[in-house]
């Protein structure tokens, strides 16, 4: 045979898997003609295949290996990639539309072509999944483009052209994981990677029906061993394929049971029908018997016609239930005499439109060797060949933490879409973290995150690499799940709204305290450690009596407030002031600690001792001393004036100043009777007749209503309905909803009384 010449073009191995033998060619395509350099087959000695499908893998494996070691000395050349075809019992298809638009107008390359059939193949998969009402998993394992479309109108080839869309129809089929990955497995025994895996109609129609006959409507039917593969043309395009499980083998099993021999015997009575009028052979007692072509026909008749009746069938079913114009009939198992003649009879045509193609269909065929076989029976394997040029959808093998994988190439496969079909979870790919932690701060719910735990590790064939990588076949990855990071942890201390200060004034010295808050309703220090589901309550206030305690000092005559008579239970806000008379004489204020940044009352007691006694109300968290300390800052200077505060700061203390001052008037507080100093202490109480003959005044009242300040004007006291004469609320549109109203982040009572500052939230459930 001819030897391997430089500059001839890519070597193509081309695999013809057969149920009765397996053929294998080598050749390169070169001036738009393809050249075979080489040919060989051999024969299954086994039944090894049956109806296309492989039953030995090992068998099969080892046959393709003889194969292949032939073809390698007649080319001098070693060959690790081939082609194949695949055939089956349970073949589908599917046909869809796929569309495509660019960003702008633009010409059209051979990638963008690809990338369409490629989305188009994914997109059939998807519709056929939908449809697949088995429990086996389908590969598409062949597809052909229809029709193209640019700017919706139809055109012969996209390349080349300015489009802003273009757009396909695809026609793509499917077979059973088993059918194909018994194929791979048996290439992979014989030491080949498939570099190209199709159809075996698809493969045949690259051959015997040239693109110029696709206008017409024609049939192929590759007539094999154990399957009889068929595809439609119509109107330039491919436009259906099908396959029925009946065959050459179905012949030759007849032969066996009626001359009683093996299965090879009676294969070479069936083969030399037509050839010569008798055939003498052996039967399995050894005696010597012979048969006539005519005799063997005789017995074969009906099986031919009950053959050539569901290719009939299935071609009317492809074809929209009408026969075609003509029929090509390719592979070893249509050479039977009758057969065309029949299939001619059964779809109600000219028997001269069913014929064989052979050497006829091989034009653009060039043999570099002596001897080659040129008949039906090499149509298939060459097309295999060529399918390689038009079309690349190929499975790949991949070893997955540990497991064998294969996944559908398309030329741009990950680590992700390895993990995706390895149905790794997704979570485990990604940093996850740890447990959050939710509360509420004044009603309002808050979440603190958990740390970020460890990313995935991914090894790609022992190299760490990225979920993005590129992956090929045979490849190994390692993916080691991600760790989830340490549950969210928070002391109350580290709360924003305890980090502020609130300032007051005290006899005309500014001090600063530091807030507290409640946990579930209990006071707790700043290194409580918060819990799922807390609920907070920072306070934004002190009392009268909670300064004092403080300033361990005793009330002492009358209290004011913002320069308005007041209780020893009246709240003092930010940037308040308070005086009140000194039995002891002056505060000392440098005998007060600082408030430092970060510093929190360590507890806030209800049950108070006197004012003055040994116990004081709470205690300040110093860096400067010990607790309770009278440790302070050098410089210290008493201010009448506030501090600087945030736009935000000024809004909510203004706010909660202009209604505490207003409800807090002479000889009342917040409503209540005004009581003198040192009631806690029992010192002098004022009679009922002089606090009856305090004045009332009316006095507006500032809350905050949904996040917006509200003033309610005209009476001495305001209960939670008053709110409503001051907001737009339709009550009566609950649709079946149920009305929330809190105030300060519990539910409110509706004949509870305001005070100013209060939070209130009101919506429908």
């Amino acid at each position: 045979m001819a030897g391997v010449r430089e500059g001839q073009g890519q070597l193509v191995f081309g695999l013809d898997i057969g149920t009765r033998s397996i053929v294998g060619t080598v050749g390169y395509l070169n001036g738009g003609k393809f050249h075979v350099l080489a040919q060989r087959s051999k024969e299954h000695e086994t039944r090894s295949m049956m109806d296309g499908q492989i039953h030995d893998i090992g068998k099969v494996g080892t046959d393709i290996a003889q194969v292949k070691r032939q073809l390698e000395e007649d080319v001098n050349r070693s060959l690790t990639e081939v082609c194949i075809a695949a055939a089956g019992r349970v073949l589908r298809t599917v046909t869809t539309h796929v569309e495509e638009v660019f960003e702008a107008e633009r010409e059209v390359t051979d990638e963008d072509i690809y990338s369409l059939s490629t989305l188009g193949v994914e997109r059939a998969y998807e519709e056929f999944q939908k449809s697949n009402d088995t429990d086996m998993k389908f590969y598409c394992v062949g597809y052909t483009p229809m029709r193209y479309y640019m700017n919706g109108y139809q055109i012969g080839n996209l390349a080349g052209h300015k489009a802003k869309t273009v757009a396909a129809d695809l026609i793509a089929t499917f077979l059973p994981d088993d059918v194909v990955d018994g194929l791979y497995k048996s290439v992979e025994l014989a030491g080949l990677h498939v570099a190209n895996l199709t159809l075996e109609p698809i493969a045949a129609i690259q051959v015997a029906i040239p693109e110029k006959f696709r206008m017409l409507n024609m049939a192929l039917v590759d007539v094999g061993a154990g399957t009889s593969d068929i595809s439609i043309t119509k109107e330039g395009a491919i436009t259906a394929y099908g396959m029925i499980p009946v065959a050459g083998d179905s012949l030759t099993e007849i032969i066996v049971q009626h001359c009683l021999v093996d299965f090879e015997t009676a294969e070479r009575i069936k083969r030399n029908v037509g050839r010569m009028d008798v055939i003498e052979y052996q039967d399995i007692m050894g005696l010597t018997q012979t048969i006539t072509g005519r005799e063997v026909m005789e017995i074969l008749d009906e099986a031919v016609n009950g053959m050539a009746r569901m290719v009939a069938d299935c071609i009317r079913e492809l074809n929209g239930d009408k026969a075609v114009s003509a029929v090509f009939v390719v592979g070893g198992g249509g050479m039977i005499p009758t057969y065309t003649e029949k299939l001619a009879e059964e779809l109600g045509i000219l028997k001269e439109r069913v014929a064989i193609r052979g050497q006829e269909v091989m034009q653009s065929i060039v043999f570099e060797l002596d001897n080659a076989r040129k008949d039906a029976m090499m149509v298939t394997p060459i097309g295999i060949c060529l399918s390689y040029f038009e079309q690349s959808n190929n499975f790949i093998f991949v070893e997955f933490n540990g497991d064998r994988l294969k996944l559908y190439d398309n030329g741009r496969l990950s680590v992700a879409d390895a993990a995706m079909q390895f149905a790794f979870p997704n979570e485990d790919l990604f940093p996850k973290r740890g447990t959050p932690l939710t509360f509420t701060v004044n009603g309002r719910a808050r979440m603190v995150r958990g740390t970020q735990g460890e990313a995935s590790v991914i090894r790609l064939n022992g190299d760490v690499a990225d979920m993005y990588a590129q992956i090929h076949s045979g490849d190994r990855i390692e993916v080691i799940p991600s760790t989830a990071g340490e549950p969210a942890v928070l002391e109350l201390g580290k709360l924003p709204e305890l980090s502020e200060r609130l300032h007051i004034f005290v006899n005309g010295n500014k001090i600063d305290l530091p807030k507290t808050a409640e946990v579930n309703g209990r006071t707790e220090n700043e290194y409580y450690r918060i819990n799922d589901g807390d609920n907070i309550m920072v306070h934004n206030f002190y009392t009268v009596r909670e300064v004092a305690a403080i300033l361990d000092v005793p009330l002492a005559g009358e209290i004011l407030v913002n320069d308005i008579s007041a209780r020893e239970d009246t709240r003092v806000y930010e940037n308040f002031t308070l005086s009140f008379s000194l039995e002891g004489g002056e505060i000392s204020y440098a005998d007060l600690p600082e408030a430092e940044e970060g510093d929190v009352i360590r507890h806030r007691t209800e049950d108070r001792e006197p004012v003055g006694g040994s116990a004081a109300l709470g205690e300040i968290h110093s860096s400067e001393g010990a607790a309770g300390s009278p440790a302070q800052k050098p410089g210290r200077e008493a201010a009448a004036s506030g501090t600087a505060q945030s736009p935000a700061d000024v809004g909510v203390s203004q706010g909660m100043s202009r209604g505490l001052e207003a409800a807090s008037v002479p000889g009342t507080a917040q409503g209540h009777p005004a009581q003198a100093p040192g009631e806690d202490g029992g010192g002098p109480q004022a009679s009922a007749g002089e606090a009856a003959a305090m004045p009332k005044v009316i006095a507006p009242l500032t809350v905050t209503v949904n996040n917006a300040f509200v003033t309610m004007k005209g009476k001495v006291n305001y209960v939670f309905v008053d709110v409503f004469d001051y907001i737009s609320f339709d009550l009566s549109a609950s649709a079946g909803r149920s009305i929330v109203t809190n105030i300060n982040g519990r539910p409110a009572e509706y004949m509870e009384e305001l005070h100013a500052g209060d939070v209130i939230d009101i919506y429908w459930k």
